[in-house]
């Protein structure tokens, strides 16, 4: 492609020489973050249904939602992240809000639009970029190496590779049952893993384009087996055809279901602050933890490991959870799959452009998007977890101070299953430890840094 023409918008709007990226190179890392997380499209629907949403108009809200935030990403920051629904935010919002607590839906829609204006507010008098700011730097590199170990197990799960075990807890796939024939969990663990070598060895190779190349080659894969019948759809299992169905034609369900459903009737219960304040919570430390992970990876920090147009990446977030909630789906988060992306190359606003209109057409191609399997994309994750891990070789492993808490905040990501708990801990073992040794003065440490684990502290007792 020349990057003439158009091209020339593109540099103006994007600044893609200055930051060191082409106008093919973002294409393809805008392909490959979504294609990394379309799977959104397919889990966010039934899970918000369980709630008694329709299940239509929340695919419709979710595509939407997601297209308007990413792209007010790309124009308020110029970065390569991209915005969808959270995943554990629509499953606290379904399983603990609504079928747990016994509110409605349009309550617990109420909810998060409530947060979506809180975080405004809070976005645009800088409460949140300070918070970023005041995280040390090592605390940094370290949720970027977290999140690398929780985007991988996240992977591993996808795929089926690892599962729940009650005396471990985890354990490796048994490829077969009862040691006669490949299971339908196996094939689909084994593809994972077939995927996971195609895209080491183009990365290793420096193929551009690697990751999506090994998405679309796994799937390939994973088709050919189902021709051929190692791969056996049963929809009762969850596994279902690899073949994008176009039976029902092209049809763009109704938004009217969920739109503007919103209910104040609980506005002013203690009940409903709680829920507020926990989507506040987890959307705020889940983003945080997202940007500076991703950023970090990115080498977008300053000296200073502060990150320069943060008020615009964290009022997107802000915006696309409010109108989100007025579509009709949860609340809206910056994907950690965004280091798919970055991974590519990926290093401005374009990458978050593209990946916006691919969420707009995948309203009109949804059978191809959702025909993509997780043990496809799980490939990705597992790759993008292993070049994000390397940023804890920027802590400072000399500093036991420093060094302690990263590793604590590295370790609660996977474990806790939650970035924001990696986080938590991390601050908190960062103040505690720095205290009692005597540094605090020595480092600086913000006094945001004492109010955050004063907080955390509270969460935990009180919540």
């Amino acid at each position: 492609m020349k990057e003439k023409g158009n091209g020339d918008f593109f540099e103006r709007t994007f600044h893609l020489k200055e930051n060191g990226s082409t106008f093919r190179t973002e294409v393809l890392a805008g392909i490959t973050t979504f294609m990394t997380m379309a799977y959104i499209l397919a889990v966010n629907p039934p899970m918000l249904a369980a709630a008694g949403m329709d299940k239509g108009a929340v695919f419709t809200a979710t595509a939407l939602a997601s297209c308007l935030a990413t792209i007010l990403m790309a124009l308020f920051a110029n970065y390569p992240f991209v915005l969808a629904p959270g995943m554990g935010l629509n499953a606290y919002f379904a399983y603990t809000v609504v079928l747990g607590m016994g509110y409605s839906w349009q309550t617990a829609l109420t909810a998060v639009f409530v947060e979506g204006i809180i975080f405004i507010i809070l976005s645009l008098t800088n409460v949140r970029e300070a918070i970023f700011n005041s995280i040390p730097t090592n605390l940094k590199h370290a949720v970027s190496a977290g999140i690398g170990l929780f985007i991988t197990f996240i992977g591993l799960q996808n795929a089926g590779i690892v599962q729940a075990n009650s005396s471990t807890l985890v354990t490796f796939i048994p490829f077969r049952d009862e040691g006669i024939e490949m299971s339908s969990t196996g094939i689909s663990a084994l593809l994972a893993l077939v995927g996971v070598l195609i895209t080491a060895v183009l990365l290793v190779r420096k193929v551009k384009g690697g990751i999506l190349i090994g998405i679309v080659s796994t799937w390939v894969i994973g088709i050919v087996c189902e021709i051929i019948g190692l791969y056996v759809p049963n929809a009762d299992l969850g596994y279902y055809s690899l073949f994008p169905d176009f039976s029902g034609g092209i049809v763009v369900p109704s938004l009217a279901p969920t739109f503007f459903k919103l209910d104040f009737s609980n506005l002013l219960s203690l009940d409903f602050l709680v829920v507020v304040f926990a989507f506040l919570f987890v959307d705020l430390f889940d983003t945080l933890g997202t940007v500076i992970g991703v950023a970090s990876k990115a080498d977008m920090l300053d000296k200073d490991g502060k990150l320069p147009r943060i008020r615009g990446t964290l009022l997107a977030d802000a915006i696309g959870t409010t109108a989100g909630a007025v579509m009709g789906t949860s609340t809206i988060t910056t994907f950690v799959e965004s280091a798919s992306g970055v991974a590519e190359g990926g290093r401005t606003g374009l990458t978050a452009w593209v990946a916006a209109i691919l969420f707009a057409v995948s309203l009109l191609l949804s059978p191809i998007f959702l025909a993509i399997p997780s043990f496809a994309t799980a490939p990705a994750l597992i790759m993008v977890g292993f070049l994000m891990i390397s940023s804890i070789l920027k802590v400072d492993f000399d500093d036991l101070t420093e060094a302690i808490p990263a590793f604590i905040c590295v370790i609660a990501m996977p474990f806790t299953y939650s970035i924001s708990e990696g986080i938590s801990l991390g601050i908190i073992s960062y103040v505690i430890i720095n205290l009692i040794s005597g540094k605090t003065k020595e480092k600086k440490i913000p006094i945001l840094m004492y109010v955050l684990a004063v907080m955390f502290v509270l969460k935990y007792i009180f919540l």
